[in-house]
C-alpha cells in the first residue's frame, strides 16, 4: 500500500511534551495514549476548534500526533525538535507578563507549566536534550489503533527506514522517525534577547554531543524566530504585542561564530555530518550560506534543504520587486518566503523544498480570500485549498522547464504541523492529507490538458505521478540519496 504522505518538517511533540509539565514526573512520554502527555494522544480538532482555528488561527489540537500519523498512512515522517525560545515570553505587554504567555499557550497548545519551564530555565540545549529524550522513553514501544499494532522507531539513515518499511506487514506497521533540529540556538545561543552570551566552545562542544548521540540529527534549521548570534532572521511574526521582539538581528548576515558553527555541522570527517536548512534565515545570510556552497564546499555536492517554506514569486534576493510569473499576485510576498532564483539553486544542488501547509506562508492574501467559501461543503473546500498549494507547484514546475531541469522532483510536503501555524482550512491534520489529494490530481490533469505541449518532453508526465512526487516520491528519494 501506497504511503500517504511524506512530512518533511512537523512537531508531534511540542504539544504533548509541553502537556507533560503538568504532571508529575515531568517530561514523561505516556504509553497510555489518553493521556495528554503521551505522543500517541489523538486530539482531531471538533466542530468549536475548528471555528476557533477559521476565527483566531489557533491550532490547540494535535496534528501530527503518531496516532494521527499511523491513522493516515503515514510511515516516514521527519520531525523536528524545538527548544521554544523564551523571547516569546520574556518581556512584560502592556504591563503584565501573562498577556504573551496566553498567546503562546493558546497558539501552541501548551500548558502553563510548560510556559513557567521556558520562563525560568536557562539553557535551550538541556531543553533540547530533554526533548529528544521525550521521544526515546517510546521509541519501539507498541501500540494499538483501530485493530493494528503499531511503533515508531527513530532512524539513523534510509537503509534503517527500507528496514523498517520491508518489515510491517498488516498487522504489525512501523512508523519511521528522522531526527531534526529547528533553530541553532538550540546549542546554547541567543539566550538574552537584547546582549550576546553565546560561549564558542560550549557551542561547538554541544555541537560535538549531538552528532553522537544515538540518533543524530539529519538537519538543523539554522534561524529561527529570535536573533541566535549565528546568522540573521527573517520576519516571521505578525503578531503586534510580540513582533517588536523580532527587530534584533533582523535581516543581518551570518557572524563569525555562524561560520564556525556552519563548518562544525558540515564537517564530514567522520561521516557524521548535519546538513543545513535554510528556512527562516534572512535574505542577506541566505546570499552568503549559498556562496559557501559554491566556493569553500563546491566539491563536497551539498544539497540544499527548505524544510518547509512557500515561493515570494519574486525574481531574486537582489531583485526582490520584479516577477516572471503571471501567478506571481497568488503568493505572499515576503523575504522569510522564497526566491525564484533560490528555487533553482535549490533545484540544481538536488536539494529538496518542503512546501509548508500554512495560509500566512502559502497564499496572498486575495489568493486566501478567493480560497474561501460560505456554504459548508467539505468537497468545495478541498477543491478551492488545493488551489493554494498547486499554484505553488505549478510556479515551480514552470520556473524549472524554463531552465532546462527535470521539474516535478524538487517539492515536496514540509507541513510544519503541530508547530504555530495557521493550517490551510479544511487541511487541519494530517488525516485531511488523503482528502485533498483527489483535488491536486485534478488541478495537474487540468494543467496538463492546457499545457503539456508546452513543457519539455521529460516533463510531460502524468498527473497522477506529479502528485505522487509532492506527497512522497520526491522526499523518499531525497532521503534515499542523502539520509545515510
Amino acid at each position: 500500500m501506497k504511503p500517504s504522505y511524506v512530512d518533511l518538517h512537523c512537531h508531534p511533540s511540542l504539544k504533548p511534551y509541553g502537556k507533560s509539565f503538568k504532571y508529575q514526573p515531568q517530561k514523561q512520554n505516556h504509553l497510555n495514549s489518553g493521556r495528554k502527555n503521551s505522543i500517541w494522544h489523538y486530539s482531531p480538532p471538533n466542530f468549536l476548534e475548528r471555528q476557533v482555528s477559521r476565527l483566531l488561527t489557533l491550532t490547540k489540537f494535535t496534528q501530527t500526533d503518531m496516532t494521527t500519523l499511523a491513522k493516515a498512512n503515514c510511515n516516514i515522517v521527519v520531525m523536528s525538535l524545538y527548544p521554544f525560545e523564551k523571547h516569546f515570553l520574556k518581556e512584560k505587554m502592556l504591563g503584565f507578563k501573562f498577556i504573551p504567555d496566553l498567546l503562546v499557550n493558546l497558539a501552541a497548545g501548551v500548558s502553563q507549566k510548560r510556559i513557567d519551564n521556558l520562563r525560568n530555565h536557562n539553557s535551550y540545549f538541556q531543553d533540547l536534550q530533554d526533548e529528544y529524550n521525550y521521544y526515546m522513553q517510546l521509541h519501539n514501544m507498541a501500540q494499538i489503533i483501530d485493530g493494528i499494532t503499531f511503533t515508531y522507531r527513530l532512524v539513523n539513515n534510509y537503509a534503517d527506514i527500507e528496514n523498517n518499511i520491508n518489515s510491517s506487514t498488516k498487522t504489525r506497521k512501523i512508523i519511521s522517525v528522522v531526527n531534526t533540529i529547528e533553530g541553532a540556538h538550540a546549542f546554547e545561543t541567543g539566550l538574552h534577547r537584547d546582549k550576546n552570551t553565546a560561549d564558542e566552545t560550549t557551542v561547538l562542544n554541544n555541537i560535538e554531543t549531538v552528532k553522537n548521540w544515538e540518533h543524530k540529527p539529519f538537519f538543523i534549521t539554522l534561524a529561527h524566530h529570535f536573533y541566535n548570534e549565528i546568522c540573521g532572521h527573517a520576519r516571521s511574526i505578525s503578531i503586534g504585542l510580540i513582533k517588536k521582539q523580532q527587530n534584533r538581528g533582523l535581516n543581518s548576515d551570518i557572524t563569525e561564530l555562524g561560520f564556525k558553527i556552519i563548518d562544525k555541522l558540515l564537517d564530514n570527517s567522520q561521516r557524521k555530518r548535519i546538513l543545513i536548512d535554510v528556512k527562516h534565515m534572512s535574505t542577506a545570510s541566505r546570499k552568503t550560506y549559498y556562496q559557501l556552497l559554491d566556493t569553500k564546499y563546491a566539491s563536497q555536492n551539498i544539497p540544499i534543504i527548505v524544510s518547509h517554506g512557500a515561493v515570494n514569486g519574486k525574481r531574486s534576493i537582489v531583485e526582490w520587486d520584479k516577477s516572471d510569473s503571471k501567478l506571481s499576485k497568488a503568493f505572499s510576498d515576503i523575504d522569510v518566503n522564497f526566491y525564484d532564483s533560490e528555487i533553482l539553486l535549490i533545484a540544481k544542488s538536488k536539494g529538496i523544498f518542503g512546501l509548508q501547509l500554512d495560509e500566512r506562508r502559502i497564499g496572498s492574501k486575495k489568493a486566501i480570500r478567493s480560497s474561501r467559501i460560505y456554504w459548508p461543503s467539505k468537497k468545495r473546500r478541498s477543491r478551492n485549498k488545493s488551489q493554494l498549494i498547486w499554484n505553488q507547484v505549478q510556479h515551480i514546475a514552470e520556473l524549472l522547464d524554463k531552465n532546462g531541469l527535470f521539474c516535478w522532483e524538487t517539492v515536496a510536503i514540509g507541513s510544519d504541523f503541530d508547530g504555530i501555524i495557521n493550517p490551510i482550512k479544511g487541511l487541519w491534520t494530517a488525516e485531511n492529507i488523503a482528502d485533498i489529494k483527489p483535488y491536486l490530481i485534478e488541478k495537474a490533469e487540468a494543467y496538463l490538458k492546457e499545457n503539456r505541449s508546452n513543457l519539455q518532453a521529460q516533463n510531460q508526465i502524468s498527473a497522477q505521478e506529479i502528485i505522487d512526487r509532492l506527497l512522497f516520491i520526491n522526499a523518499n528519494e531525497f532521503l534515499k540519496h542523502n539520509f545515510k
